[in-house]
């Protein structure tokens, strides 16, 4: 075998590589399905559903959960084309009304993520025993760090792992996921929110640490 065709196989060989590596993805705009989350390196867990609209860059977010031995309930719509968001309290029929600074961040894989490889979770022995996902990983603010997994089709979100020094480890898995809004009605607050007053205290960086902002404010009351 000559160089010449060592080198063509070779060429070959990279190509394939390069053609198997997964590209950054966006989810699907329209979507809702069902959340958990575990944050402060596991003294706060919660499980409920979510309602993801890119199109009018809302998110709807309902969760039970527990902090240390105190539960708790979250109901928060995120808005953050008005830069506001609520917490309800069905409960007292109230709403507490924040800022969100924050710009609406997609449900994506980063453009400067780096990519990890696939696995099937599941089965790869027979149709339908297994799903392809791909695997990222990179930096966050305030020397952190996170791995993410999306499916390889639809790049639908599974889980997203992350660690900062200040807030530890946070997981959050989403799971059932269905194409569209299945409520219309969720992206919008309930009435009774019309007379909250707009808050000026410390606002998240994005939907997940929305979720920590209650959470973090639960736990501190054990």
């Amino acid at each position: 075998m000559n160089v010449t065709c060592v080198l063509a196989i070779l060429g070959l060989l990279l190509a394939a590589a390069s053609a198997q590596k997964s590209k950054p993805c966006e989810s699907p705009p329209l979507m809702s399905g069902g959340v958990s989350v575990m944050g402060f390196s596991g003294s706060v867990m919660s499980s409920g559903t979510i309602t993801y609209d890119a199109f009018g860059q809302k998110i709807r977010v309902r969760n039970f959960g527990m902090a240390g031995n105190i539960t708790f309930a979250v109901d928060q719509l995120m808005l953050f084309q008005k830069k506001v968001y609520y917490e309800i309290d069905w409960s007292k029929m109230s709403c507490k009304k924040r800022r969100l600074s924050t710009d609406f961040i997609p449900m994506q894989v980063p453009d400067d993520a780096n990519w990890m490889g696939q696995v099937i979770l599941g089965s790869s022995s027979s149709w339908g025993m297994g799903v392809l996902v791909n695997n990222w990983y990179g930096d966050l603010p305030g020397n952190g760090t996170y791995m993410s997994v999306f499916t390889d089709t639809g790049c639908i979100p599974m889980t997203f792992t992350g660690y900062t020094p200040s807030n530890g480890w946070t997981i959050v898995s989403t799971y059932n996921w269905v194409l569209g809004i299945t409520n219309p009605m969720d992206l919008y607050p309930p009435l009774f929110c019309a007379k909250a007053q707009l808050e000026d205290s410390e606002t998240p960086h994005n939907m997940f640490t929305a979720l920590e902002s209650l959470a973090r404010s639960t736990k501190d009351m054990k």
